[in-house]
């Protein structure tokens, strides 16, 4: 061991009381650590033993920044336990089922007491003196029930702590953050404002009486223990975002990461520009190496999920002179406090798997189209006379692709109007926020579809990572489209050169010579069933296809999934003329019996009224 080493295990020594530093440094010494990584090891792993200290530093050997002095951050927090927990987390998961994830089930129930702060490898068993002081002098003071009444407002859902018992709690994170900078160096800012318990935050305006009505249900009378829990986290990756591997995967290359049911793995969503479709760059909790990963190996996980639990204060067990073992107890337990996890029989481990790896398919309609609103005369309006486009109103686009056919190209494959450019975008924003996993992504090659497809792609933050498949098979029914020739589309070379990121591997089930001019409804229908299928066959097990085409997709590429016969072509008209823009179908798959079933869209539908022209001169004049 080096001299320097041996100077900062002395100074570990002279600072930590008892003997529980020297017991769980000794050994990884003895293995030939260094005092600085196994000091680490102990941080990261909650200092619970020096098993688990030396398995930490094991699966780390080839972390890159294993000797970096990044220390960890620490945060103080009151958690129930008890049946009030039981309620809380019923509540947890009955408001996700009900009205999708909000930023409060990123983390556990708890009552915030400071903020997060750092504190030195060595020092950290010195926060847990100042746990045991600080709990310890306010034992006789702490209310033996903490009054709680609930609190909503158009994005907060919560239990207030009544200013009595608060007064006592902030009192008690005060001692703590005064012991934490005698004992530990650490400058602690306790919460001096209102406590609360959160239930839900920044969740839809629509889901505040949902999620009020489940609050309700919750009562904050239940018998509870509270426990002051000390976590820690990385706080490399604060702003990451959070998987869990659910399957195992062997690298096939050498950038590739290893993974394990149950590893937590930190994504930056800055950097997934680099990785290829399905793909995403990411960092292992578990060893500190980053590589790429197949997305679908993976599912979301809650912010919490990764922090380490330290040590706990309960204080209705402080009291009780046969219970002063919690503490020691506690800390032998990591993570979230939940109830003891039952063991998974066979059945339900594969019906959990099932579920995870559901596939869907996501039918949307194109956006406003500029010829709906402007009429078949569009073109002339917006064409200079030397043939140039320009903006004659707001809602044309502000430009146009360039087509090798010049602006005439354009009259029979018009783009969206700048309506339909923000209901695409609307449509996005809502997927984004409804947390659906998109892993590809099918438009019929008219230009108004690409285009909505690529909005839609742009406010998922998926525009550079996932490849829009061009499939001429799911187009329009050609005998509604003008003329007696194939339409006329842009390529995928201009499609690309409009800065539309297209596959240019993907092999369509129809090509574009193929498209008929006046096909029959029996040939149209056939022609969007054998698509659909061979879309398919080149997507993933799970997360949701999104196939972006016109009115008619919506019942031609849905029915044959779900088993159903062709309409009557009478009725399929009449029902067409109905789909508004981006109206759209969903259909998941039911893998264990065989078949599709069809379910509700994972955003609302977008409705808004007309907006006819207006003339100013004219209105001025005639008033």
């Amino acid at each position: 061991m080096a001299a320097g080493e041996v100077q900062v295990y002395a100074k570990v020594n002279s600072k930590l009381r008892g003997r529980s530093a020297a017991s769980l440094l000794d050994p990884l010494l003895g293995m030939g650590f260094p005092a600085h990584t196994a000091l680490k090891a102990l941080a990261a792993t909650g200092r619970k033993s020096a098993k688990e200290a030396a398995e930490w530093l094991r699966c780390h050997c080839n972390d890159p920044s294993l000797d970096d002095p990044i220390p960890q951050e620490y945060a103080l927090f009151l958690c129930p336990t008890g049946p009030l927990l039981e309620k809380l987390q019923e509540f947890w998961r009955e408001s996700k089922r009900q009205c999708t994830r909000n930023r409060a089930h990123e983390v556990f129930p708890h009552i915030t007491l400071c903020d997060f702060f750092t504190c030195e490898d060595q020092k950290a068993e010195c926060l847990y003196e100042a746990l045991k002081r600080a709990g310890d002098r306010m034992l006789g003071s702490f209310p033996p029930v903490v009054p709680l009444v609930l609190h909503s407002s158009i994005s907060y859902l919560g239990f207030f702590v009544s200013e009595g018992s608060a007064d006592v709690i902030r009192e008690f994170a005060t001692i703590f953050a005064t012991e934490a900078a005698v004992l530990a160096d650490c400058t602690v800012k306790p919460c001096t404002k209102q406590l609360h318990l959160t239930l839900a935050h920044k969740f839809y305006p629509h889901h505040q009486r949902t999620l009020e009505q489940l609050a309700k249900e919750v009562n904050p009378g239940h018998s509870c223990q509270w426990t002051a829990a000390l976590y820690s986290r990385d706080m490399r990756f604060v702003h990451y975002q959070t998987l869990r591997a659910v399957f195992q995967y062997k690298p096939q290359n050498v950038d590739e990461l290893p993974l394990n049911p149950g590893d937590y793995i930190f994504v930056d969503p800055t950097e997934q520009e680099e990785a290829s479709e399905g793909w995403v760059i990411g960092l292992s909790q578990r060893t500190g190496c980053r590589g790429f990963l197949p997305e679908n190996y993976t599912e979301r996980a809650s912010e919490c999920d990764t922090w380490v639990k330290h040590r706990t204060y309960t204080f209705s067990l402080a009291a009780d002179p046969n219970s002063r073992k919690d503490g020691e107890a506690s800390s032998r337990q990591n993570g979230e406090i939940h109830p003891p996890p039952r063991p998974r029989s066979a059945s339900s481990l594969q019906a959990l798997q099932a579920a995870i790896v559901r596939r869907s398919v996501l039918v949307v309609r194109h956006g406003e189209r500029v010829d709906q609103v402007f009429g078949k005369s569009w073109l002339q309006q917006c064409s200079t006379p030397d043939g140039k486009y320009y903006r004659p109103d707001l809602n044309f686009p502000c430009s146009l692709p360039r087509r090798s056919h010049g602006l005439k190209a354009f009259e029979n494959d018009p783009p969206l109007s700048s309506c339909g450019i923000f209901q695409a975008r609307t449509a996005g924003e809502a997927l984004l926020d409804s947390g659906v996993r998109i892993t590809s992504v099918f438009t019929s090659p008219a230009l108004r579809c690409v285009q909505t497809a690529k909005h839609i792609l742009e406010e998922l933050k998926l525009e550079k990572k996932l490849k829009i498949r061009v499939e001429p098979g799911i187009f329009e029914w050609t005998k509604w489209e003008a003329g007696r020739s194939a339409p006329s589309l842009m390529t995928l070379e201009e499609l690309r050169e409009a800065n539309v990121n297209v596959s240019m591997e993907y092999r369509s089930a129809f090509p574009f010579a193929a498209l008929l001019p006046a096909e029959s409804y029996d040939e149209f229908v056939r022609r969007c069933a054998v698509s659909v299928e061979h879309m398919l066959s080149g997507c993933p097990q799970d997360g949701i296809v999104l196939i972006v085409g016109h009115g008619s997709a919506l019942d031609s590429c849905t029915r044959p999934l779900l088993g159903l016969p062709p309409r009557d072509c009478a009725d399929f008209a009449h029902l067409v003329r109905k789909i508004p823009s981006l109206g759209m179908c969903f259909c998941e798959e039911v893998r264990e019996e065989g078949k599709w079933e069809l379910a509700a869209p994972p955003v609302k539908t977008l409705t808004h009224g007309s907006n006819s022209a207006f003339n100013w001169r004219n209105w001025i004049l005639g008033n």
